[in-house]
């Protein structure tokens, strides 16, 4: 038997091997297809096999692939940077490039802590955030997320720094209906503040449509006005997680001008390169910066990659792409589309709880009854278990369970290519539906969930 030597995300699990990929389908090597329903991890913004991308990389490549940010800088970064800060709303104007989320989120931290020493606040360096939530994998990272199951293993080395609930209004902490909440989970921001002592809170973080660690969670309306308030009335930074919802994903370049609010620093990545080259950005305002700029004069913080020419010219080719055909203007057109057929769904299958999300970023949270929203047992597998189905029939969708107290809670996330049409999410829906019926049949044969169509 040959013998594996690449470590895997299951150790002895069989994965087909891909062979190549062209706009929102990939093909493994037997020749079978899938639709990428996930855009991968949410990152596959523009599809696969976009010429100018492939063009754009070669012409870098043979110029210079690498260059290290402290001998050199480069005309691909320096456009890159120019574009975001063009892009970007506000006076977010200087960039901090890294190679994946995880690094832009702790960059974004290590800023933020350091742009209150520059200005002599040696005591705030506490971040707070939200459990249910995921920042990424790094210790600084995973210090700010409320993952549970991603968090277990290291409590001990990490910063105790989740605090306040999530906006998660389908199962509401509070037990009120949105229209009537006053907005109390926002509120909570300014308990946490009151309970550590701004004096010793640098920053609050948080994405904007909760990805990973619950299925396209979605604020209400007043929520991030609220929230960027209370900042400025303690003085401390809000840094927006735009990883997953960043460049267009949500049917605008930024998923916090939903809520027109202008983030202190925004960390980037995933559509950023849209899976052409690992690549990632911190944000970083002119008023966080000043301080930095008249004193040190240097961000402690970068990786021998940071900026590295190639993914620079790579990234910067990404977002002309994005724009010369007007992606984030299809990403909602495209999403309120699909988001109607998800609904459909969910008027056919009691599995399906909640619907929810913004453009191209929608989740499907399971119940096992649905009028009492009760959430089926962990060791019950189901979002695994769709996964599974779904990838069998060829499509892929991204797993997000753990919303309910970072533990338990099944759901997914519908996230194609921006590129798709709607022909392809008519098959998109058609296998998900395939799917969800199959797991539904499975789970009344085997008493998990009650038939309400029977009733």
């Amino acid at each position: 038997m040959k013998r594996n030597h690449l470590i895997k995300p299951t150790l002895g699990q069989h994965y087909p091997t891909i062979s190549h990929g062209n706009g929102v389908y990939l093909y493994d090597t037997d020749g079978n297809p899938y639709i990428d329903g996930s855009s991968g991890a949410v990152t596959a913004s523009i599809g696969h096999g976009v010429s100018e991308v492939v063009e754009a990389m070669t012409e870098q490549a043979g110029k210079i692939s690498f260059a290290y940010r402290s001998h050199f800088t480069s005309d691909a970064a320096e456009a890159l940077a120019k574009k975001l800060s063009d892009l970007a709303p506000g006076d977010l104007n200087w960039s901090f490039f890294v190679n994946s989320g995880s690094e832009a989120t702790e960059t974004a931290m290590k800023i933020a802590i350091q742009h209150w020493q520059e200005k002599g606040f040696e005591r705030k360096n506490r971040i707070i955030s939200r459990w249910t939530s995921y920042h990424g994998i790094t210790m600084g990272a995973l210090s700010m997320s409320g993952h549970v199951p991603r968090r277990k293993r290291f409590v001990p080395l990490l910063e105790d720094f989740p605090t306040i609930p999530a906006p998660y209004c389908y199962r509401c902490p509070y037990n009120v209906e949105a229209a009537s909440c006053k907005l109390q989970c926002a509120n909570e921001l300014e308990t946490a503040i009151q309970r550590i002592g701004s004096e010793n809170v640098a920053a609050f973080i948080a994405e904007p449509i909760i990805g990973a660690s619950a299925g396209a969670v979605t604020p209400p309306l007043g929520y991030y006005p609220r929230i960027k308030e209370i900042c400025e009335r303690y003085d401390i930074l809000f840094i927006a997680d735009e990883v997953m919802t960043g460049m267009g994903r949500t049917g605008k370049m930024f998923a916090m001008e939903h809520w027109g609010v202008i983030p202190d620093i925004i960390a980037l990545g995933k559509g950023m390169s849209a899976g052409y080259t690992p690549m990632a950005a911190t944000m970083i305002s002119d008023r966080v910066m000043e301080p930095i700029l008249t004193g040190s004069k240097a961000i402690m913080a970068g990786h021998t990659y940071s900026a590295n020419p190639l993914s620079a010219a790579i990234s910067l080719e990404v977002l002309t792409y994005l724009e010369r055909n007007e992606l984030v203007l299809a990403a909602k057109e495209k999403g309120d589309y699909l988001l109607q057929k998800l609904q459909m769904l969910a008027r056919k299958f009691e599995i399906i709880g909640d619907v929810r999300g913004k453009g191209l970023l929608l989740g499907l949270e399971f119940v096992s009854n649905l009028p009492s929203k009760r959430p089926f047992e962990q060791q019950s597998g189901i979002t695994s278990r769709l996964v599974t189905k779904a990838f069998e029939k060829g499509l892929l969708i991204y797993p997000a369970s753990g919303a309910i107290e970072g533990i338990a809670g099944d759901a997914v996330i519908i996230s194609p290519p921006l590129v798709i049409t709607k022909e392809e999410i008519g098959r998109l829906v058609e296998i998900l539906g395939a799917s969800l019926e199959e797991l539904q049949q499975e789970l009344y044969r085997e008493g998990l969930m009650e038939n309400m169509q029977a009733m």
